[in-house]
């Protein structure tokens, strides 16, 4: 078992999570129950699955989770370049967003690998 609180990847996802609630909610309404709820799924199951791999028995689960928390990362990166196209977030926020996703990613890959070898 694995303490996923001490993991930085962790804390970083729980705080992407929040600022993707934080600037979502800026989003026009009928948006509601489609990109905002994309967004805000894919951002809340990135800190999830790392946090249930890292209760499971074995690392090989553990990569597992790692794996789907990674494909939530690479998800999230496209819904936020979809409202970067649809204009409802600056450049200065998705950058700010896409770079974080890119630090999350390196991390969580890394410790893919470590699991791997």
């Amino acid at each position: 078992m694995n303490n996923y609180k001490e993991l930085a990847m962790w804390k970083r996802s729980i705080k992407l999570a929040t600022s993707i609630y934080k600037l979502t909610g800026s989003f026009p309404s009928e948006e509601k129950f489609g990109l905002v709820s994309q967004m805000r799924r894919s951002a809340v199951s990135i800190p999830s699955n790392i946090a249930e791999g890292a209760g499971r028995k074995s690392n090989k689960e553990f990569s597992q989770f790692l794996s789907i928390s990674y494909g939530s990362l690479c998800e999230l990166e496209t819904q936020v370049i979809i409202s970067s196209e649809l204009e409802f977030l600056i450049s200065s926020e998705v950058d700010q967003i896409i770079l974080e996703i890119d630090e999350i990613q390196k991390m969580t890959y890394a410790l893919i690998n470590k699991f791997s070898s």
